[in-house]
């Protein structure tokens, strides 16, 4: 059973930074794809981040581009988010999500195979 574990998330004010972490229990090989959404209070789980495993190539929502970075260490099996200049609108419970196909579509939540518990990231004004 493939895990994916989230870690990094807490209350902070606005302004300040956090990293996520999410932990993959398996050979990150085999996954095309790793993304970050987020899901706020009464909304829709939305697309944050995504990186391509292999060749390194990222892609953002154009609410966090310049504040928010994803990268990935194959070592460790693991992809990070780091948030900068953090913004209430930021708060949400955070998902780490695995493809292990390539999809154009890497904003649908649909092509997404596995997830993680999420994270809370509470930012205060």
């Amino acid at each position: 059973q493939v895990q994916l574990v989230e870690s990094g998330g807490g209350l902070v004010q606005a302004g300040d930074s956090l990293r996520l972490s999410c932990a993959v229990s398996e050979r990150t090989f085999r996954w095309s794809l790793m993304g970050w959404f987020r899901q706020a209070p009464g909304k829709e789980r939305e697309f944050v981040a995504a990186i391509r495993w292999t060749v390194g190539t990222t892609f953002y929502v154009d609410s966090v581009k310049g504040r928010f970075t994803i990268s990935r260490d194959n070592a460790k099996n693991t992809v990070y988010l780091q948030m900068d200049s953090l913004k209430p609108e930021d708060t949400a419970v955070y998902y780490c999500a695995a493809a292990q196909r390539w999809t154009r579509n890497i904003e649908n939540r649909n092509d997404y195979d596995f997830w993680g518990q999420g994270t809370q990231v509470t930012v205060s004004s």
